[in-house]
């Protein structure tokens, strides 16, 4: 399997870039919101994905790890290939997909190209579980911490227009993950948050 590709670009669309690999030019699928952030003749590496069928070898690339770490959960999924899984990471920004997923939403998943409602719920059943532990992890919340709590806060503030990277900064410097905060109401938690964040 190719792993890992890097290498100079010689072109590019909405949906695919070509790289140029020891003399040869490889055509990696990517999502549509990466293509704009390369230049010609720029050198550039990517995580991928190569998936392998009877009349073709399609390979999949990726700027981030944890991008191509969910494309491989959602074709993990009975239904979701490839390309639609593709379609699902270029449709909402690999950040806000995952929040959308824990959150249940649905319609947002569904204003997807390609997804109705039951890949929507399908992908919401198997992946939310998934997706909760590893952000629960990654943030370094206690165990005994019920992070719902700052699941609900972090999708106030989006609603607000804040990044969620921001956000969970000033959730993390409010200290929600200390037992007294998490058992605070959560109108008073946006409220705090909301003073870190305009500080």
């Amino acid at each position: 399997m190719i792993d890992q590709l890097t290498g100079k670009l010689l072109s590019s669309s909405d949906s695919y870039l070509v790289i140029e690999v020891g003399g040869l030019g490889i055509r990696v699928n990517i999502p549509k919101a990466s293509s704009k952030n390369f230049k010609i003749n720029e050198v550039m590496s990517f995580s991928t994905y190569l998936h392998v069928k009877e009349d073709a070898l399609d390979l999949y690339g990726f700027e981030h790890e944890s991008d191509r770490s969910l494309f491989l959960m959602l074709i993990s999924i009975n239904g979701i290939g490839p390309k639609l899984g593709l379609t699902i990471i270029s449709g909402l920004a690999p950040e806000k997909l995952k929040m959308k997923i824990i959150s249940g939403d649905v319609k947002a998943l569904t204003s997807i190209p390609g997804v109705g409602a039951k890949t929507a719920k399908r992908i919401i059943i198997e992946l939310k579980d998934k997706l909760s532990k590893i952000d629960s992890e990654d943030l370094g919340f206690k165990d005994e911490i019920d992070s719902k709590i700052f699941r609900d806060v972090i999708s106030a503030l989006d609603g607000l227009g804040y990044k969620e990277k921001e956000s969970k900064k000033a959730l993390k410097k409010l200290g929600l993950d200390r037992s007294d905060n998490s058992n605070q109401p959560i109108e008073y938690l946006i409220r705090e948050a909301l003073k870190i964040l305009n500080e």
